[in-house]
């Protein structure tokens, strides 16, 4: 298999599957090796050469533009300022007259954001003063130096370039050409005349214009600029990259007052709450395929979302950077190293120092194109984010089962064996999944004729008991010239192509690879034909897809990445890298949308991704470690996706690399389980590690994790339902549903699932008890397990054995669960649910319940059950949300448990048949009445009444 791989390969996949675990940094750019991210960082505060030409604003009912000069080389920019709807304003800042088209980026943002009118308030000499609609917001644009400033009353909420951090590196020709020389030499004769002319006719010109520059004409010879090294090209080890447009990189900075925590850019495998980078090197968007990364450092990974939350008590307010380029983030604080002494110190001394973030923002190459997300709240910023890129992909309910996974299984009589040991273990699953060695040579799209010869009696098998698999397609694509898919790509033309134009290649699991153009409308669209089951051959409607490696991955890549200079027809690789992952996970979902002819929901993962990829699917964090800290970091690195949008988050469980412990084994189940996506995986070189191969004992305790999942599949699926209806995360930090508890604000070792669910996993090795933070100091929080009742707004210490996974709910909501657990979730369809009714300190709660078919787009069609319950007053109802939605179910209400209640003397069900009396326990040491089998259709209106 390895001998036609290449010298180049080889050398790769020894480092992969040798000893050697962990990341060589040295493969990946810092700061310092990025010429640009080098130059803009060197910019010093407060010496801006920007000024906005006030004489050139123009004002419609819903744009503002107005141009600004750099006074270094008169270089005039175009700015444009929208105020959208939804609390939202928008910055736009271009070259007025670019040498050709910078990139914008499409297909990210939903739609044209719809505007709002904008107003002026005042001008004068020295700014102007603009409307943001009724609730008194205002901006306020300062000309000399140019700076935005976005206020509501007496506040600033956001200020752009206040410390004069706004670099816009313009498009020119390279001196050192001939074409360059020609057209200077023009231009200097034709300026020689023109001035000339213009001294016969006023002798003063010279004078008058040396008065002001802003008179200067525009094509006054500029002041030389300093050629320094990585501007024309660049090298990294043995890469050279041509940069034929020279530099082209845009920054600009924004100012935070009153906040100390900012949020998201992800990913980083890093705390929550976003660290100062005033000592090291700024954050970094870029794709790659890292190699077992490193935690806690702002090492780019596989996807990018420029997206930023900055919160405080008062305010949640966002920052979208829409620009796919090679970006980073430097952020800043005056209050960062400031021990709680130093800040009581501050206090009692009455320091009237504001806490204030300051973040700057580089990008290789594009425009600045800036969304101001203004909140006031963290849902507010949710919807607002929502309302420019889409909300989560709608999932179906399969896939928030458990999904099996390693690098590989290595036949089908292997798959048969595993889907056999699940069932005879009693542990439920609805995926298997299907890493690289499935294929035929690593030709996506095949099966290995030899170890998958059948496989549509394969994925038959797994449908007769209502299970799925997922196989993998790679956006790498094997240079064969008897491989249909290769063959077809090339004829038409959709190959990414090298700076020279010829199709650009490069080194991937099959060997020599090509990278089909996924930037292509046309190719994404063959690329979706592809999955149809005339043409993916042995596919059936219970396989779905995997994407990889499409950050890209290029093994004798710069950064194991694609040459920046490779061209995507008219754009560099540079101007869409970020987008890459996006695009081919866009393509694949579509194909498996249809394949079914629109009917069907897709399942596909992804390890690349940008802004947008919510829309598509779920992803996970890549190639984490079987370590404590890998299975620690998971938390954050889901909180951070989930607060931008992508709620469909996991982590490998067990860790990717490696051989977990036992111990750590089962306490990554106990962890995933309460996470979205939830699978397990391991590599080639593991032993092999399905649940039941630990010992009795702990196959029942990871057991007992998987079933605790399925038994909240309909928590779950009403969470992912909101999650698509509102663009609210699933998984949330504490402090967007306490959002004026500042205990929450950087906690990142717990999370609430939805408003009802806190969960505080067990992550220490050989862990005695563990404290959890429980919010609300008027709330109550009973623990899931037990019916213990705690009060909020306090530390917990909770004893931990082996078995215990801390997770509480919340007084005042309703859950409601389905307790008989079969071997997927399709088999437990038709089956009852059990409401667990949590009483808060006023004894009301509410609740929810979603039902619909679980895999088809007729909820789009209204074909579903939503119903709210609610309890007050000791009367337990259920009322219809959607008075126009029509679906029918068997399902049906077998038992309701309260928590924190009263023992009654009698209880009364009234549903459409008539009035009943039901049967229940109370047991007065937890005050838990247990209501059995009152037996009301879970579709049906119904009432029960506590005398």
């Amino acid at each position: 298999m390895l001998a036609g791989m290449g010298p180049v390969l080889l050398v790769w996949l020894a480092v992969c599957l040798g000893g050697t675990w962990a990341v060589d940094k040295g493969n990946f750019k810092t700061c310092e090796q990025s010429a640009f991210c080098k130059r803009q960082r060197a910019i010093k505060p407060g010496e801006s050469p920007y000024r906005a030409l006030l004489e050139t604003m123009e004002l419609t009912n819903t744009r503002l533009t107005l141009q600004l000069i750099n006074d270094n080389n008169k270089v005039r920019l175009l700015l444009e300022l929208y105020r959208l709807q939804g609390n939202i304003t928008r910055v736009k800042i271009n070259e007025l007259k670019p040498l050709k088209p910078r990139y914008e980026v499409p297909d990210v943002l939903i739609r044209e954001p719809p505007t709002e009118p904008l107003s002026l308030l005042s001008q004068d000499e020295n700014g102007v003063v603009l409307s943001l609609g009724p609730e008194s917001q205002r901006v306020i644009v300062s000309a000399r130096p140019f700076r935005l400033d976005i206020v509501e009353g007496r506040d600033v909420l956001m200020s752009l370039n206040s410390r004069g951090l706004l670099g816009f590196e313009h498009l020119r020709m390279r001196k050192d050409t001939f074409s360059y020389k020609v057209t200077s030499t023009v231009a200097s004769v034709w300026n020689n005349i023109k001035r000339v002319f213009s001294r016969q006719a006023d002798p003063e010109t010279d004078n008058k214009e040396g008065a002001d520059p802003a008179n200067q004409d525009e094509n006054t010879k500029e002041e030389e600029e300093k050629v320094e090294d990585g501007m024309w090209e660049e090298t990294f080890k043995s890469h050279t990259d041509s940069k034929p447009n020279g530099p082209s990189a845009v920054s600009l900075d924004f100012s935070l007052p009153g906040v100390e925590h900012v949020y998201g850019i992800p990913e980083h495998a890093d705390t929550l709450k976003l660290k100062t980078t005033d000592s090291g090197d700024p954050y970094r968007l870029y794709n790659l395929d890292v190699f077992q990364y490193e935690l806690y450092n702002p090492m780019a990974l596989y996807g990018a979302v420029p997206v930023m939350l900055a919160h405080n008590a008062q305010r949640t307010t966002g920052i979208f950077w829409l620009n796919a380029a090679e970006t980073w983030v430097d952020i800043s604080s005056n209050t960062a190293g400031k021990t709680v002494f130093g800040k009581m110190l501050d206090y009692v001394q009455g320091s009237s120092e504001t806490p204030q973030t300051d973040v700057r923002w580089i990008s290789e190459s594009g425009i600045i194109d800036v969304f101001l997300m203004l909140g006031p709240t963290p849902r507010e910023v949710f919807s607002q984010y929502a309302s420019l890129t889409g909300t989560q992909a709608f999932p179906p309910l399969a896939s928030l089962g458990y999904h099996q996974c390693r690098w590989n299984y290595n036949d089908q009589e292997d798959v048969r064996s595993v889907d056999a040991g699940f069932d005879e273990h009693d542990i439920p699953y609805d995926f298997i999944w299907l890493d690289i060695e499935h294929t035929d040579g690593k030709r996506y799209f095949t099966w290995d004729p030899h170890k998958f010869a059948s496989p549509k009696e394969m994925l038959q098998g797994l449908m007769d008991k209502k299970r799925k698999m997922v196989a993998i397609v790679d956006p790498h694509i094997k240079i064969d010239t008897n491989y249909k898919i290769h063959n077809e790509i090339s004829s038409r033309g959709f190959y990414v192509k090298n700076k020279d134009g010829g199709d650009y290649e490069g080194w991937c699991w099959p060997g020599s690879a090509g990278y089909p153009d996924f930037t292509r409308p046309d190719m994404r669209a063959w690329w979706a034909s592809q999955f149809a089951y005339d043409q993916y051959e042995g596919a059936m409607e219970n396989l779905y897809t995997w994407n990889d490696m499409n950050e890209p991955s290029v093994f004798n890549g710069p950064e194991v990445t694609m040459h920046k200079d490779a061209l995507h027809g008219a754009w560099e690789h540079r101007d869409v890298h970020n987008l890459y992952g996006i695009y081919v996970h866009m393509a694949t979902a579509q194909g498996l949308i249809e394949r079914s002819g629109g009917v069907e929901r897709p399942f596909v993962l992804t390890r690349a991704f940008f802004a947008g990829s919510q829309r598509y699917g779920a992803v996970w964090t890549g190639d984490n470690a079987a370590e404590w800290d890998h299975l620690k970091i998971s938390i954050p690195m889901c909180l951070s996706l989930s607060l931008v949008g992508i709620s469909f988050c996991g982590a490998d469980v067990g860790g990717f690399f490696k051989s977990p412990s036992t111990e750590l084994l089962v306490r990554w189940y106990q962890t995933g389980a309460y996470q979205p996506f939830f699978r397990a995986h391991a590599h080639l070189d593991t032993p092999r590690r399905e649940p039941w191969l630990f010992g009795p004992e702990n196959t029942a305790l990871i057991r007992e994790a998987v079933r605790q999942r399925y038994t909240f599949l309909p928590y779950w699926y009403q969470l992912f339902y909101l999650a698509y209806h509102t663009g609210e995360p699933v998984m949330r930090p504490l402090w967007v549903e306490y959002p004026q508890d500042p205990a929450t604000f950087a906690l990142d070792d717990e999370f609430l699932l939805g408003r009802d669910l806190l969960v505080h996993p067990v992550t220490e090795e050989g862990a005695r008890g563990v404290t959890a933070y429980l919010p609300g100091k008027d709330e109550v929080w009973f623990d899931i397990h037990t019916f213990q009742k705690h009060n909020g707004g306090q530390n917990l210490y909770i004893p931990v054995t082996m078995s215990s996974i801390p997770v509480f709910q919340r007084g005042g909501s309703i859950i409601p669960r389905k307790l008989r657990v079969r071997r997927s979730s399709a088999c437990m369809e038709d089956d009852p649910y059990t409401l667990y009714v949590a009483l808060n300190n006023q004894r009301t709660a509410e609740g929810e319940l979603y039902i619909d078919d679980g895999h088809t787009f007729n909820y789009e069609k209204k074909e579903f059950i939503h119903r709210r319950f609610s309890f007050s007053n000791n009367v337990l109802s259920s009322v219809n949300l959607e008075p126009g939605a029509q679906f029918t179910t068997k399902s049906w209400v077998e038992r309701i448990i309260i928590l924190g209640a009263s023992n009654p003397s009698t209880i009364t069900l009234r549903t459409a048949d008539g009035v009943n009396q039901l049967e229940f326990d109370f047991d007065a040491s937890m005050s838990v009445l247990t209501i059995r089998k009152p037996g009301m259709n879970a579709g049906a209106d119904w009432s029960v009444s506590l005398q």
